[in-house]
This record gives C-alpha cells, structure tokens and sequence, in this order.
C-alpha cells in the first residue's frame, strides 16, 4: 500500500468517517432480563429509527468476549488479505471509504493480497458487519460482528464485493464454515463439521456461546439459509420454524449465536443464558423498528414477462392453490390461525420438507415464508434444496399432484418473479 493511500485511510478514521459506530458496543447498558420464549406477533415501537439502522450496523453488543476472547479471531484475521477476505463473502461498505483510497484503488495503486490493507479497511469501519479495534501500527487487538454480517451485502457498485450496503439482503456469499476454520481455538473435527456448511448457510441449532463457553446443542449440524431480513413488516412470525416474533429471534442470535453480553431464556428448547450487563434487550426495540422498516426489493427492470406474470397470478389464486398458504399481501398464513398470537405452521410431510431441522426448534413445524422479495435470493427452501423458481413450482407440483402444464409453470414462475 503506498504512502498515499495509507495516508488517506489514516486520515479518514481519525476524522471518524462513521459516527459513534465501533463505540456503540462498548457502551453501558441498563440491566434489563431478555425476552424469554414470547409467542405473539411483533409489536412496532417507536423508537428512533436511525439508532436501529446504528445498531444494525455497527453495534456487536460486545460479542468480542466471543470472537475476540475465546475465538481468538484477531490474531487470525491479522494475516487475512482483501482478496482473501472477499473471497469468503465479507463486503466493503464503498461510502465509508475516503476520495482518496477510491482512487487510490481505481488506480490500480492498493495490493489487495497486503493484510496491512485488511487492517485499515477495519480502522475505516468499512468491512460490513465485522467491528475491529486496531491499534499498534496496524495490530488487531479485537474483533467483534454484528446483524449486517449476514443480514447485509453491497450492490457491487464499485467492484465484486465493494458497493454500497445493502441492508436486509441475506449474504449468501458469506462462507461463516470456513471463517470459523480460521480460528486458532477451534478443535479440527468441528471445523470440517463447519467448513461443510457452504456459502450462505450457518446453523443456529448446532451450538450456543454463555458468555463463557461454547456449548452444543444438536449434532450432526444442519445448516440453512441465511435469510432475509427485509419485507418482513405485517408478517408477525419472521423465522423459519416461527418460534416467536423478531425480537424473540434477534434475542436468541444476538446472545447465544452472535456471543453479545446479554440474557435469553425458552424452556422450549431448554436453553437459558444469563449475564450482566444485558447489552442486547435494552436495543431490541430500536432494532425492531429498523428491520421492519426494510422494504423488499422490487424485482430489476425487464427481469419477468409482465403478461405471464399476469396469467401466473391467476394460476397462483387458482389452480395451483398457492395463495391457500402464501396469501396476499404479506403472502404467508402464519397469522391466520384462531388465535393471531400463536402462529400458524405446517407439518414437513404437509409441505414436503425435511423434518430434523424442524425437530430441534420449539414448534417442530415451519411457517409458509413470504414470498416478497423472492427473486433476490435464490436457492430456496430453509435448507436450499430447490435451486431456483422453477425447482419451487415443481416441487409442489409433484407435493399436490397439481399436474400444471409447462405454461402453467412458466407463468406461475413469472409471476413470483414479479413480487
């Protein structure tokens, strides 16, 4: 890296380039009990909006204890080059980058294999979800993550893996397996289970950190898709099994997953973790607010046939009966049960799906996802077994002996294309 450009990176994060950002986990929080296993529907405060897109962001919730103190992430990561870096699905956030390394860069003037450059992208606050403090001429001394890790990308405006953020799209690219196979704490037998996940999948019910330690939960590890964090307001049950509302799960990740200071307790699924200070539930409802807030993305321009979108939606609502499950707008049923506190969910033989992973949640069941979105995040299903729309249609095709003709498929797919 020439002087020039470690100049300019040096300067920018002297003149803190993204406010409050890598202080925000480092501040006090009231003591306040976490969530236990809460069973309504999520429930909007009005909390300031621009605090929850802060600690979405930026906030790790001091889960360093976890990637810093057990882990021992940092003295890894010290060694990892940009390109390496990328290559594993991490994103740069381009907008918290100065003039002059954008330049710098477009110039062809930043060795993108020197891990010196890796540091500085962190001084700058810059790699998305990833919070480090470095000091020393360039020493590592922690590392943390937060929501946008995988929750988060970037729109490739200015390269493969650099653009601006964003926020709500699930990181598929993220490879958390092999990651985690840099951590020089980690035994070699659980990260081959790890490196086995793939990009854009991790497993929530594999294991969860105390504060102390990390415990197991279930083996073998089956993971699942990262999911999208976006178009989820009106929904009420927002993860795969429905296990509870979103501060349910931002609670669960945020403590047992994430490693942040903080409590949660479900008798459900026999898991209680309790520390102090409680760092996560005093932000859930600012959190809440910003996630609820995320639109789904509207599909690219001339990415579907609006006619067959047309005589899809017709198919959607009739023969195929898809809106039976997937009703419109928020196109799930899970509130459409008696009772709008407790979702509504199938059974896996219903729908066609593996049941192991549905076993080792509280409901043992899996809510219809909303279908908002859908386009932008191929592949499908909770464990990705459907490789695209198509592979969807078909699955419940032969699921309900529907026998759709290809045109009546064709169409069916134009029109989830088009939502």
């Amino acid at each position: 890296m020439t002087r020039l450009v470690q100049a300019a990176i040096v300067g920018a994060a002297l003149a803190s380039t993204v406010p409050g950002a890598a202080r925000e986990s480092a501040s006090a929080s009231p003591q306040v009990s976490g969530p236990t296993a809460q069973v309504g529907p999520t429930v909007l405060a009005r909390p300031n909006r621009t605090s929850g897109q802060t600690i979405f962001r930026y906030d790790t919730f001091g889960d360093e204890q976890l990637w810093t103190d057990v882990l021992r992430m940092h003295e890894a990561i010290q060694d990892v080059d940009p390109l390496t870096a990328l290559g594993v699905g991490l994103k740069v956030d381009v907008e918290a980058l100065p003039p002059a390394l954008i330049a710098a860069l477009q110039a062809g003037q930043v060795d993108l294999t020197d891990p010196a450059v890796t540091m500085e992208l962190l001084r700058l606050n810059a790699v998305v979800g990833v919070m480090g403090k470095v000091v020393d001429q360039g020493r590592l001394k922690s590392i943390g993550i937060t929501c946008a890790l995988c929750h988060s990308t970037v729109d490739n405006s200015f390269d493969t893996g650099i653009g601006r953020r964003l926020d709500g799209w699930p990181n598929r690219d993220l490879n958390v397996g092999a990651i985690l196979g840099l951590s020089p704490a980690l035994d070699p037998a659980l990260k081959a289970e790890f490196s086995t996940w793939g990009p854009g999948k991790y497993d929530p019910r594999h294991h969860a950190f105390d504060g102390t330690k990390i415990i197991p939960l279930n083996n073998p590890s089956l993971p699942v898709l990262i999911p999208p964090a976006y178009g989820l307001q009106g929904v009420g049950f927002e993860t795969y099994t429905g296990d509870g509302p979103i501060s349910y799960w931002n609670s669960y990740v945020g403590v047992s997953q994430m490693g942040g200071e903080g409590n949660f307790s479900d008798p459900r699924i026999g898991l209680t973790i309790t520390q102090r200070p409680d760092r996560v539930t005093p932000r859930l409802p600012a959190l809440l607010e910003y996630q609820l807030s995320l639109p789904a993305p509207a599909p690219p321009p001339g990415s579907f046939d609006a006619n067959a979108a047309k005589r899809g939606e017709g198919v959607f609502n009739g023969e195929a009966g898809c809106a039976t499950c997937h009703k419109p707008p928020t196109y799930t049923d899970v509130l459409s049960g008696p009772d709008p506190t407790i979702p509504l969910l199938h059974d896996p033989t219903e729908v066609g799906t593996e049941q192991d992973y549905a076993e080792r949640s509280a409901t043992k069941e899996y809510r219809a996802t909303p279908l908002r979105g859908i386009w932008q995040h191929p592949p499908y299903f909770h464990d990705g077994s459907a490789a695209d729309l198509p592979a969807v249609v078909e699955h419940y095709d032969q699921q309900f002996g529907l026998n759709l003709s290809a045109q009546e498929k064709a169409d069916l797919v134009a029109f989830l294309k088009s939502l």
